[in-house]
């Protein structure tokens, strides 16, 4: 999650006319005339249970989307949120690791009803999608060799490609606004790519770079969209005061020793019942250590899970890879549930004692689990805290460096799909530190060019959606295949 998906949230919500119209006013006039509609009486539990439960079920169209249909549910229609609360809330789930709509569900759901409303809304808004993205792994390990279900993951994988290429564009648009960020995201792409540097390290160094060198050049990592850094933006100014089970907290050790628990110990378990080697345990030590490096959005560290699900694991191919993120697409919540599809294929694949169906659940369940369960962590202990976490100018200027450090992530995602899926034949060259993949121009798939053109002409050119191009490139795949 960097500051760039902050700016897309924030578009997301000014394209939906009603929201659109309260942020364009409310800007003009200052925070001291804002004319914000009156909150309603607080929802029972019961009513928000309902809510959260829709949002999950149609929460499609990736982060920006889902942020703005929760803005037109809970602020606009219900008005159980006021607008500067809810711009605010949104603010600080971009300075965490991990999908920033569902925490921003999780945030909502506890500033309403405490942590009970707050488990609620995260596991409504995440349960929907993993339920069909479990369904369509099932579905894949079944019926994959036949001829029409191979045609849809093929027509999916060259739509996936141009939906990377977009996003690259568009997440670049607002993240490099200078040349010191232009310069982080060709560093990111040539130390991947060419030099196949961890995605943990990449982060980390971009964010020590922004966190130093805002106090020599400040202008260079400045917050996009407005403030200075110190969180005197016109938004911080306006947050009105919490409410009153919102100041209040359990104590942060109750909460992170209890947090650590569920996060660890299903892992933990595993590990001591079917030993250390098991894929199980893979499984869980790996997403965990994802869970924290999610900065960027699902695209991002998407090419971090490919580097090792494929190079190191072995849990699935490169398409393959592919053909999850083009499913991920196509399910309501957030994209990062594309982990659930690594994870089943993984254990499946590998499934030690058990029925290799048994054991890809298994491992869909664990990976699922230990994904998000650190998402609630991150909001019931930070969420009293998010004042002091806004006001930290090192903190701001860090996240700006990762933003741009992800643009180059997300191109060399780009550039490792591209590969993979428009060339059946790659020599992976070694000189030293230097690695490259070097395409055999011979085994070019010529209909795999055309359709990832076509789709790119249509997202692009076209402005149409994502699921009516993976949809499309899904029918023309069976036509092509069969």
């Amino acid at each position: 999650m960097g500051q760039a998906d902050l700016m897309t949230g924030k578009r997301a919500l000014a394209s939906d006319s009603s929201a659109g119209r309260r942020i364009g006013e409310d800007e003009a006039r200052g925070p001291a005339s804002a004319d914000n509609a009156a909150l309603a009486a607080p929802p029972s539990l019961g009513q928000a249970l309902r809510t959260w439960a829709k949002i999950g079920l149609i929460s499609f169209g990736g982060p920006a989307g889902q942020i703005a249909l929760m803005h037109r549910i809970v602020v606009d229609d219900r008005h159980w949120v006021d607008e500067p609360r809810f711009l605010h809330a949104l603010n600080f789930c971009m300075l965490l690791p991990g999908p920033e709509a569902q925490q921003l569900a999780v945030y909502l759901g506890w500033l309403m009803h405490g942590t009970s409303g707050g488990l609620a809304a995260g596991i409504l808004f995440v349960l929907p999608g993993a339920l069909v993205m479990l369904a369509l792994s099932m579905l894949y390990v079944l019926s994959a060799d036949l001829p029409a279900i191979s045609g849809v993951f093929w027509g999916i994988k060259a739509a996936v490609l141009a939906i990377v290429v977009e996003a690259i564009l568009r997440i670049g648009r607002r993240a490099l606004r200078n040349p010191a960020l232009y310069t982080l995201a060709g560093a990111a792409f040539a130390a991947l790519f060419f030099f196949s540097a961890p995605f943990p390290v990449i982060i980390l160094a971009a964010g020590m770079i922004g966190a130093m060198g805002v106090r020599r050049w400040p202008a260079a990592f400045a917050p996009p969209g407005g403030g200075d850094g110190d969180g005197n933006s016109r938004t911080a100014k306006t947050i009105p005061t919490p409410s009153p089970h919102a100041r209040r907290s359990s104590s942060r050790w109750v909460t992170a020793g209890l947090g650590a628990v569920l996060w660890f110990g299903p892992t933990a378990a595993i590990a001591l019942a079917l030993g250390s080697s098991s894929a199980f345990t893979d499984i869980g030590i790996f997403f965990s250590k994802m869970a924290v490096v999610t900065f960027g959005g699902a695209y991002a560290v998407l090419t971090y899970v490919a580097q090792q699900a494929v190079a190191t694991y072995h849990w699935l191919a490169p398409g393959e890879m592919l053909t999850g993120l083009g499913l991920a697409e196509t399910t309501p919540g957030p994209l990062i549930m594309v982990v659930q599809f690594v994870a089943f294929l993984g254990a499946y694949r590998a499934p030690g004692g058990l029925e290799p169906m048994t054991a890809g659940i298994l491992g869909a369940m664990l990976a699922t689990w230990v994904t998000f369960v650190p998402c609630f962590l991150w909001i019931f202990l930070g969420a009293p805290y998010i004042e002091r976490l806004r006001g930290n100018r090192r903190l701001t200027a860090a996240l700006t460096a990762i933003t741009a450090a992800v643009v180059g992530v997300i191109l060399n995602l780009a550039l490792w799909f591209a590969l993979h899926v428009l060339f059946t034949q790659l020599d992976d060259w070694h000189a030293g530190p230097l690695r490259l993949l070097v395409p055999d121009f011979a085994s070019l798939d010529p209909r795999a060019l055309a359709l990832t053109v076509a789709a790119m002409i249509a997202m692009l050119r076209f402005k149409i959606g994502v699921l009516p191009i993976l949809a499309a490139a899904a029918m023309i795949g069976i036509l092509l295949r069969t």
